[in-house]
């Protein structure tokens, strides 16, 4: 890039910092409302869901309110009648009165407006209920309502936190209280630009999104955003000290950045690509909504960061500017590299037994929460659930939907294995059943038994039960293939063969290193049952979409060094150079990562610690010892077949 032409890119960063206010203005496309929408492709509970949405004028959930003596006294039933009749439903008691239930309808006209109805609902029971009377709100329309609820407020906490983490350690790496703001600002613009635009995305094509989505999204964008930001502001401030003008400093960091940035955003956006391979809707939606997140992170980061540091000129790096002349301090990152050259074969040993010892937990990993695991907090619903079972045995908050053509065949055949049968209002052909006493697995195995195959079992518990199996089978499907992508990638792009084969192992290994170690973490620090069904594939597709981005970093900086000293001290020029700010962006993304855990859902938590330990045992023992050693004992053979600084491989 020349001088005259790096000088534009102040207009570039201006018009498009201005772009990004009006699509902001436009605002974003309302999510998707339909229970259908994540569930997955082909499943029985997703058919089940589907055939009561048409149920006519049936766009309600359904909702129990329960009823219990604080002191255990039987209750005065005729002074809850009242509530059934406010709420229209039946008031029914258990056995020996001491609580009752009101089953009642809450209108599906929205997230928002079903969740504060269920709200409503609370505090009018709790207000008019006679004392010594307890009142709850359970089933399926109370989960949602809480599951709004606990999103309420929590991205903006998110955001905050990852805002104030990023701020701590650029400030911490550069020591300048002034530098820190100019990329933060732009990744914040870079992030609300892409929380809009991918709901456009996302509508115009027909994928739906969770609440989920808009968090990991955020992470996603702060944490690649700050990476690039990172390897930019350190490549123009060595230039700065060779180059009197900020506009040809910037010109002789901004290719080679750019052409590793934009490496790595192609790795990043093949590797969570993938996720649209998945039967879950929502997963697919996650997918395409971090190829937005990434193309407008690299965007900004490419375009509109450079323009604003050549604005800025020398003076943002105050207290210490960059002059001309003075040596770049590397001494550190030195004293690691003699370490590597000079005990390779050890190097490359140790780390192997740290990373394996870590492999070990994955082999005991089991995935599945019950709907009650899923929260960190448990939420009203589910407490209420728990005591609804206590109080009334046979009676569940969210019983399975079976929906058959023989329901008084079917009803009698489940009786008799002692299952607890309610029918419900019929659907077109169909005849529905609620059910009660066992597991989807199991009812399932019942009805096969019972020859009814036509019948189908739907409910909130199959559900989660599907979503399982689906799960399992993206991992077999997504795993494979975006390690082979990926690969196929750096094949390109490096032209070689040998490398992207070392890379993509070494990243495979942080993963079942990270999973193996998450896992621990998981169950004996923070006591969580099990991962959630979508732990292993967010993490790891994340890990090898971000994880590889340090060895690309180092990778293609040894190959810049090489066509100069050759690849063994290529690796080494390119590690004293890269060490410090690659290190720096690898505990920042492991940082925001983690940052994850404000947020209400396990399986989000769950993520971000698989994440955190990932990045930084790529960062801190694969990027830093185990490539540089391997590079060290292959020599010019690790670009084979390709050839670097005149000889052949």
């Amino acid at each position: 890039m020349t001088v005259s032409s790096i000088k534009s890119p102040r207009w570039v960063a201006l018009v498009l910092v201005v772009l990004a206010g009006l699509a902001m203005g436009i605002g974003a496309m309302e999510q998707p409302q339909s229970s259908t929408t994540s569930l997955p492709d082909g499943t029985d509970s997703k058919f089940v869901a589907e055939v009561l949405e048409q149920r006519s004028g049936d766009d309600a959930q359904t909702a129990i309110a329960l009823l219990d003596s604080a002191t255990g006294k039987v209750l005065d039933l005729g002074k809850l009648q009242g509530l059934a009749m406010d709420l229209g439903g039946p008031l029914i008691p258990n056995d020996d009165s001491t609580a009752a239930i009101i089953p009642f309808e809450v209108p599906d006209e929205g997230a928002q407006e079903g969740a504060q109805r269920v709200f409503d609902v609370r505090t009018e029971l709790a207000a008019n209920a006679p004392e010594g009377v307890e009142t709850f709100v359970t089933g399926p329309a109370a989960v949602s309502a809480d599951l709004v609820d606990v999103f309420s407020g929590a991205n903006f906490l998110l955001l905050s936190v990852t805002a104030a983490i990023i701020a701590v350690l650029l400030i911490v790496t550069y020591r300048s209280p002034i530098l820190w703001v100019v990329p933060l600002v732009v990744i914040a613009i870079a992030d609300r630009l892409a929380q809009i635009v991918f709901t456009w995305v996302l509508s115009a094509v027909g994928v739906p999104w969770n609440e989920s989505v808009s968090g990991i999204l955020s992470v996603l964008v702060f944490g690649a955003g700050t990476n690039y930001a990172l390897l930019l502001i350190s490549r123009y401030r060595d230039e700065l000290h060779r180059h009197t003008s900020c506009f040809e400093a910037m010109a002789a960091a901004w290719t080679p950045t750019a052409k590793a940035v934009t490496m790595s955003a192609v790795t990043v956006l093949v590797g969570v690509s993938c996720l649209l391979l998945s039967a879950v809707p929502t997963t697919r939606g996650l997918g395409l909504a971090s190829v937005v997140g990434i193309i407008i992170a690299l965007v900004f980061g490419a375009l509109v960061l450079p323009g604003f540091l050549v604005l800025c000129g020398r003076w943002i790096f105050w207290p210490k500017k960059p002059t001309v002349g003075e040596a770049t301090d590397h001494r550190m990152w030195d004293s690691v590299g003699k370490f590597v050259k000079k005990r390779p074969v050890a190097v490359v040993v140790v780390a192997m037994i740290i990373l394996g010892t870590a492999c070990a937990g994955a082999m005991g990993i089991s995935t599945g929460l019950t709907q009650s695991d899923q929260f960190i907090d448990t939420p009203e619903s589910i407490s209420a659930a728990d005591r609804l079972a206590e109080k009334f045995p046979g009676q569940d908050a969210t019983p399975a939907k079976v929906i058959t053509h023989d329901s008084e065949g079917l009803t009698a055949a489940l009786g008799a294995k002692g299952a607890v049968v309610q029918a419900a209002d019929p659907v077109g052909e169909w005849e529905v059943l609620n059910v009660s006493g066992f597991g989807t697995a199991e009812l399932r195995e019942l009805i096969a038994e019972s020859n009814y195959s036509e019948a189908r079992v739907g409910g909130q518990d199959a559900q989660l039960h599907d979503q399982e199996q689906s799960s399992a089978d993206d991992r077999l499907l997504i795993f494979p293939t975006v390690l082979l992508l990926v690969f196929i990638a750096l094949v390109i792009v490096l032209r070689s063969f040998l490398a992207p084969l070392i890379m993509v192992a070494t990243v495979l290994l942080t993963n079942v290193a990270a999973l193996g170690l998450g896992w621990w973490i998981s169950t004996y620090i923070f006591c969580f049952e099990a991962f959630a069904d979508t732990t292993p594939l967010y993490a790891f597709v994340f890990l090898v979409a971000l994880g590889i981005d340090y060895t690309i970093f180092l990778i293609t900086r040894t190959r810049e060094e090489a066509t100069q000293h050759g690849t063994r001290n290529g690796v080494l020029n390119a590690l004293s150079a890269t060490g410090g700010v690659i290190t720096s962006a690898g505990i920042l993304l492991a940082a925001v990562f983690a940052a994850l855990g404000v947020l209400p859902l396990v399986v989000l938590a769950q993520v971000g610690i698989v994440i955190f330990i990932g990045v930084l045992l790529d960062t801190l023992i694969v990027r830093t010892l185990l490539i540089p050693a391997v590079v060290q004992l292959l020599g010019e053979k690790f670009w084979w077949p390709s050839e670097i600084n005149g000889h052949s491989t």
